[in-house]
């Protein structure tokens, strides 16, 4: 965690000591469905990533793996001048679960400046990533829960939910 800014490690030592009540809460969400569930992580996400500058970070980048699907890998190995099979031998492995994710961490792509060789062509799970802002939250409130000890946004975008 040394490469993060000293305010985002205290976010996340605060999510992980967090991480029981705040788990509790989103999975009582997920079997509640509120209304407004939507519209409230909506508006924090937007508050949060109005001062938020991702590169400062990269946390997501250095130490996990998004899940490559089929279009993922074909985008990313063209984009490499790789074919898809040399792309997912020399980088990805499969998972439990039979996804591809990556072999090591961090990410092959992340650059020095935390910027992304492929930004255009990477997979989708990074182009949604953190995953705050989209329909139907409570189907992955499991997923956010786990995302608060990575991403110091998610973090503070529980933390001002559950806690107000």
């Amino acid at each position: 965690m040394q490469h993060l800014l000293p305010n985002d490690i205290i976010l996340l030592e605060k999510a992980k000591t967090d991480l029981k009540p705040n788990r509790d809460q989103l999975i009582k969400w997920n079997k509640q469905k509120p209304k407004d569930l939507d519209q409230r992580f909506s508006t924090a996400h937007q508050k949060e990533f109005a001062q938020r500058d991702c590169l400062k970070c990269a946390n997501c980048c250095k130490t996990t793996s998004p899940i490559f699907r089929q279009p993922d890998i074909r985008r990313m190995a063209k984009a490499l001048r790789l074919k898809e099979s040399q792309l997912v031998e020399r980088y990805l492995k499969l998972d439990e679960d039979d996804d591809y994710v990556l072999k090591t961490s961090p990410c092959f792509n992340l650059l020095d400046d935390n910027t992304c060789a492929v930004y255009d062509d990477r997979p989708l799970a990074c182009r949604e990533y953190p995953h705050t802002d989209r329909k139907n939250m409570y189907q992955i409130m499991d997923l956010t829960a786990q995302n608060t000890l990575i991403c110091p946004a998610v973090a503070s975008i529980v933390d001002k939910i559950v806690n107000g």
